[in-house]
């Protein structure tokens, strides 16, 4: 079982600029703009995302984890995500996205942090396990975005602290998926299908520039991360890792 190393809170006092139950480490802006939000409110009702949140934290090991740690989720939206860690006993949590009014929506007994995952401020050595559901494929460049993430991930993780992460990943049910989903018969009856149609539309230059780098990304995470699990199926690609110590 790991076992949290840091004994440090997460945020100093220093870094903290609060405003209403926020802390606001960038100015925040709308995550895309309001026609990708709705689409995204529209996709999932809570229930069903919280549902699928929380077979992934299964299949990620989460239930063996100690429930002191400190868990960060980025680009956690509106926060269900950290509800269902909330759910499963973990207390010690942080949310982190750039949307205020996602944020806002998030549960209130975690951090939330308005922060650019590219300029996180995370207390060295202070974060037992970062998770994002979701989130990597919205950085606008590769594979510049993605070090510098990674590299403030690794920088703020505990040694042997866990990296989770769960993102599209081209396949042959993605590939379908796409085809189903802009064929307009289906958009017109299905509001599922035209949500997910509507949200490629308004990411399309990072959602395919993501798909197109398979590659790249596996040796990125794989500079940082030892591999613990890896999956991927039905269009998505499933990691845990943990923080690589360097050799002596």
């Amino acid at each position: 079982m790991f076992r949290g190393l840091s004994g440090k809170r997460p945020v100093t006092e220093a870094q903290i600029k609060m405003q209403d139950g926020l802390i606001y480490w960038h100015s925040g802006e709308h995550c895309c703009n309001p026609r990708w939000e709705n689409a995204y409110q529209g996709f999932e009702q809570p229930v069903e995302e919280k549902r699928k949140f929380r077979e992934r934290f299964f299949r990620m090991g989460f239930d063996s984890l100690e429930r002191s740690l400190n868990i960060v989720d980025l680009f956690c939206g509106r926060g269900n995500g950290l509800a269902v860690l909330q759910e499963m006993g973990f207390q010690n949590l942080s949310g982190v996205d750039l949307s205020p009014a996602l944020l806002a929506k998030a549960p209130d007994r975690a951090r939330r942090i308005v922060a650019d995952c590219r300029d996180l401020r995370f207390e060295p050595q202070s974060v037992d396990v970062f998770v994002v559901q979701g989130g990597l494929h919205h950085l606008p460049e590769l594979p510049t975005n993605l070090s510098l993430v990674l590299d403030q991930v690794a920088q703020s993780l505990v040694p042997g602290g866990l990296f989770c992460a769960v993102e599209p990943w081209d396949t042959p049910f993605l590939r379908a998926v796409h085809a189903v989903s802009f064929w307009k018969p289906a958009r017109r009856l299905l509001p599922k299908f035209d949500a997910f149609a509507t949200m490629v539309e308004e990411e399309r230059d990072t959602y395919y520039s993501w798909l197109s780098s398979g590659s790249l990304i596996r040796a990125e995470v794989a500079k940082r991360f030892d591999v613990t699990l890896e999956q991927v199926a039905w269009g998505k690609w499933m990691f845990v890792g943990s923080k690589s110590i360097p050799r002596q």
